[in-house]
């Protein structure tokens, strides 16, 4: 049987450049943060809903707001809730497709290729089945406009 899940989260940027900015569970440099409680990451929260979604889970609040409690406010920690999700539904991660709308930061390809590598990691997976795109929307939303960040994940799992 295969699953499929489908996720999303936004993010607008902070007022100040104190905080880094996370994408992907990659610092990425030169550029403010976004405002959340945790460190922001779009990218693994989309991700997260996306796993969480497959196996019938709830949104990411519910399973982040008890970390954050506790002090912890790494997504990648969060990320393992979902996974235990897909753990306990005895699946296992097929592939990865992030799709993100931001007019900025601007990123290399080396930063793309290291968030690709880091999710790979995070869900155990070959770098090759994680895609990863980019775009800026032609500015037709506040996102593409720059105000923020969009991140739309899509998983598949099968099961073991």
């Amino acid at each position: 049987m295969v699953r499929v899940g489908f996720g999303t989260d936004s993010h607008g940027f902070e007022d100040s450049t104190e905080k880094p900015l996370i994408l992907g569970g990659v610092k990425i440099r030169s550029s403010g943060g976004l405002r959340a409680n945790s460190d922001g990451d779009v990218i693994l929260h989309a991700l997260f809903n996306a796993l969480s979604q497959a196996c019938g889970g709830r949104s990411l609040g519910f399973y982040a707001d008890p970390l954050l409690e506790q002090g912890i406010t790494d997504s990648a920690r969060y990320l393992d809730s979902a996974l235990d999700l897909v753990r306990e539904r005895n699946c296992r991660v097929h592939n990865v497709g992030i799709m993100v709308e931001a007019q900025r930061p601007r990123l290399s390809l080396e930063d793309i290729d290291r968030m690709r590598r880091t999710i790979a990691g995070l869900v155990g997976l070959d770098e090759r089945d994680v895609g990863i795109t980019f775009t800026s929307g032609e500015g037709l939303t506040s996102f593409g406009r720059g105000d923020g960040i969009l991140a739309q994940a899509v998983v598949s799992l099968v099961e073991d």
